[in-house]
């Protein structure tokens, strides 16, 4: 797994988490929350619009952080 990358857009209030810096495209997931995957289908990021109203709300799925070696 690679670095990984946030932004945030305040003014469209879109939060979008990525893994990876490849080509993908994005799955509805429903309720404006988009799944980003690969050519392969290999899940590398996520997107939620109007995030800021989510604050008391689950969102359908689980984010784990984990450290890995950065084999150098």
């Amino acid at each position: 797994m690679g670095n990984l990358s946030v932004w945030y857009d305040e003014e469209g209030d879109y939060l979008e988490l990525t893994r990876e810096e490849t080509e993908g495209f994005f799955v509805d997931l429903g309720d404006g929350v988009f799944e980003r995957v690969d050519e392969d289908g290999e899940t590398i990021g996520f997107a939620v619009l109007n995030v800021s109203s989510r604050k008391e709300r689950d969102l359908p799925f689980d984010v784990t952080f984990e450290k890995t070696s950065s084999g150098a």
